[in-house]
């Protein structure tokens, strides 16, 4: 179990970077596409689609990690100490609602006609997401949480 843990320990930390990285291009590139009130092409919609594929792996190498992770007690009075509460209930409520948003945002894009339209929905609903998901980073300047650079 140790190795598992290490192992997910691992893929999570580093995979964020990747997660990280694709958001930020969909991002851009739905806040320039819809703009610009440019057409929704099979590339735009191939890179929303990774964006949201990259977090729910990571989403799911989260959710192993919770059930599996020393940092994730239910103990008396785990409300009291920061790192605990943190990795048992901040961290996987905020990421989880980041998990739902890009979701929606992805699912609503494939609804709307119009090209501006589906670049506005992604906008909005990964945007909220990424701020969500920066804010429950245990970056490492959060010393109390035991976070790291990867």
């Amino acid at each position: 179990m140790a190795t598992l843990y290490k192992i997910l320990t691992a893929s999570h930390s580093g995979w964020r970077w990747i997660v990280l990285i694709l958001l930020v291009l969909a991002i851009f590139s739905a806040y320039r596409g819809w703009k610009k009130k440019a057409e929704f092409t099979p590339m735009d919609k191939k890179m929303a689609m990774f964006a949201m594929i990259a977090f729910h792996l990571q989403w799911t190498f989260g959710l192993v990690l919770y059930f599996i992770s020393p940092k994730v007690q239910f103990v008396e009075g785990f409300m009291k100490n920061s790192m605990l509460r943190f990795y048992g209930m901040e961290h996987i409520v905020a990421m989880t609602i980041a998990f739902v948003l890009i979701t929606i945002g992805y699912s609503k894009s494939k609804k709307v006609e119009d090209g501006p339209g589906k670049f506005k929905k992604i906008f909005v609903f990964y945007l909220i997401a990424f701020i969500i998901i920066l804010a429950s980073i245990p970056w490492p300047f959060r010393e109390a949480l035991g976070g790291g650079w990867i």
